[in-house]
């Protein structure tokens, strides 16, 4: 009956990927944030209005900075919104290329991360595009993986996982949203969505928890893919075997 064995909703590449970089983030990072709150969009973590001004966003920094173990004292935040066109325009907010949502470099010791806030006046997209700087901050900014890694910018997008910002960004990986002119879709980062999902359901196995509450954050396909990867997991003994029994039982 092994035709019929859970399958995970990546490939093997990738998935293999996914478990030996999440192995990675834990001996760079240690295990305490496995046992740390997860980040999510409730005002238990983000109090108060959100009306996309800098106050706004300079806060939303700071918190997200904390959360994810970043010197806030080390960070210059900038606002860019030279070349942005109107909020209403169909398009795709990318990482690569033109139309950066956030961009991050180092200067004379500091991290220096800018922020286009036409492209970021959506509460969860401005969380997941600050969460993804400031991973950059920890991964290069700390020195532990070089400017010109391949992989760099999808190690980047899957140490927001590991810090305990993922539901942010699988949520923001793809979104559909309506304006005046009819229906959009955004893309931003580097990891799909089903990438998100494998991710999730590894780092919620490594922290012990196989049937996470905080899961019904997510939308309705990074939700989909972890439940399915959840699956694959509890059916593969094989897959983070360290973790494994802690998350179920076996």
């Amino acid at each position: 009956m092994g035709f019929f064995r859970p399958r995970p909703p990546v490939d093997e590449l990738e998935r293999i990927w996914v478990e030996e970089m999440l192995r990675w983030c834990a001996a760079e990072f240690g295990t305490r944030t496995l046992r740390s709150p997860v980040i999510l969009p409730t005002s238990d973590f983000f109090p108060g209005t959100y009306d996309a001004s800098e106050m706004d966003v300079l806060s939303v920094v700071e918190r997200v900075a904390g959360y994810m173990g970043v010197n806030r004292d080390r960070i210059v935040v900038e606002f860019d919104s030279e070349g942005s066109p109107p909020p209403d325009l169909p398009g795709f907010l990318e990482r690569s290329g033109s139309g950066e949502a956030g961009h991050y470099r180092l200067e004379h010791g500091r991290a220096v991360v800018s922020l286009d806030l036409d492209r970021l006046r959506s509460p969860v997209t401005l969380v997941a595009t600050i969460a993804h700087e400031l991973a950059h901050e920890r991964l290069l900014g700390e020195r532990r993986i070089p400017a010109d890694r391949h992989d760099g910018e999808q190690l980047t997008d899957l140490a927001t996982v590991y810090l305990g910002l993922g539901v942010f960004n699988a949520n923001a990986a793809f979104q559909f949203s309506q304006s005046s002119i009819g229906w959009r879709s955004q893309r931003l980062g580097y990891l799909s969505q089903p990438m998100y999902g494998y991710a999730l359901a590894c780092w919620t196995v490594m922290r012990g928890d196989s049937k996470p509450g905080w899961a019904r954050h997510l939308d309705t396909n990074p939700r989909v893919y972890m439940k399915q990867s959840l699956k694959y997991l509890r059916a593969h003994p094989d897959a983070l075997p360290e973790w494994h029994s802690a998350a179920f039982g076996s």
